[in-house]
């Protein structure tokens, strides 16, 4: 909740368009402060993962909504569609479903059968009766048209325009000046993300730097393989971070990464809005060849494509980024990139719909 720059991109948005907004998340026992100009309820659960947090979450959030007249329901992604489209269903409201990701894609349920076929009931008795839906690109905008004939709108997790400037040094920060530096940011550090790859690049060479910003599933993992003598005073690791500072972290980058795998339809056809960040510090960016991120490279030429996660490939593709920093065409192309996609135009299709329930 505190760190989903979408959901704070939306309710900013909306709020200055004089919606009056409630956001209603969860709150963990590390989870940051959130101090924003709209109401905040963050429930705290005795479950935090697993099944029995999905049920518990979904309950409070329904009595919460149940005891309450909102005019305009929200829901972010399906686990919380159900609790959301009932009680709009109920008080005859307005419901709005943003879908992040292509939820029933994700590798984390693929071999979960029963899990899986929750999620998979759930989202196919509801869908096709939604009438308002975002997504965040056009390919995953295409799947669901496939699956169910409804086809979302298409809003990008695309920064905004405002510019960042860069009040830590690398010294501040912890990290070296001798180094090339790499980031890998984000709050989903998870499996299939390509993040145990990127180690065992960084453990074969010492010229690059890496610095791993944000949480995910599999930090503990990565931690523990940074004990080792190949990975010994390479590898930073931050935890999660309010945007602005963790901003800082990249504007001092000379290359960012983001290396999802190809081997589950979410991450396929996914577009992480860290390509966007990189864009906004001024560094290229390598990627896996999925098909979102290769629109984005063939249009605006600002990062460097592998065809797979050997150790060599990545080493040579952060090679190759490093020589496109340097180019004279990449400042042109990177200004441009950031100057065209931002969450200003982006967000245009969220206020018109919005507008139409005044």
């Amino acid at each position: 909740m505190a760190n989903d720059q979408r959901v704070k991109k939306v309710c900013d948005t909306l709020t200055k368009n004089n919606f009056n907004i409630t956001l209603v998340g969860r709150q963990l026992q590390h989870s940051l402060n959130i101090n924003r100009p709209y109401k905040t309820v963050r429930f705290k659960l005795i479950f935090n993962k697993g099944a029995l947090f999905y049920m518990e979450y979904n309950l409070r959030l329904f009595f919460f909504l149940l005891y309450r007249r909102f005019d305009i329901y929200h829901s972010n992604d399906l686990d919380t569609l159900l609790p959301m489209w009932l009680s709009a269903f109920i008080f005859n409201k307005k419901l709005v479903y943003d879908s992040h990701e292509y939820f029933l894609g994700v590798p984390e349920i693929q071999n979960r059968y029963f899990v899986k076929k929750v999620w998979s009931s759930i989202e196919s008795f509801i869908f096709p009766k939604l009438k308002h839906v975002f997504t965040v690109n056009k390919s995953i905008s295409d799947l669901y048209f496939k699956d169910y004939k409804v086809r979302p709108l298409v809003i990008r997790n695309l920064p905004n325009k405002s510019i960042l400037i860069k009040v830590k040094t690398k010294k501040d920060l912890g990290l070296p000046n001798d180094k090339k530096l790499v980031i890998l940011q984000g709050s989903g550090i998870n499996v299939a993300r390509g993040a145990e790859e990127l180690l065992e690049a960084i453990s074969i060479q010492d010229d690059f730097f890496l610095s791993i910003v944000g949480k995910g599933d599999v930090v503990d993992k990565l931690k523990k393989r940074c004990t080792q003598s190949d990975l010994v005073n390479k590898v930073l690791f931050v935890p999660t971070l309010p945007y602005s500072q963790m901003m800082q972290f990249t504007l001092n980058s000379d290359v960012g990464v983001s290396l999802d795998k190809n081997n589950n339809i979410n991450y396929q056809f996914s577009l992480p809005n860290k390509i966007f960040d990189y864009a906004k510090a001024e560094i290229p960016f390598v990627s896996t060849n999925l098909v979102e991120i290769r629109k984005i490279k063939e249009e605006f030429h600002t990062g460097v494509l592998i065809s797979n996660l050997n150790p060599e490939s990545i080493i040579e593709g952060l090679n190759k980024a490093i020589v496109l920093k340097k180019s004279k065409n990449f400042t042109t192309n990177i200004a441009k990139m950031n100057t065209t996609l931002h969450w200003e135009s982006e967000s245009i299709s969220l206020i018109k719909t919005y507008k139409k329930f005044k």
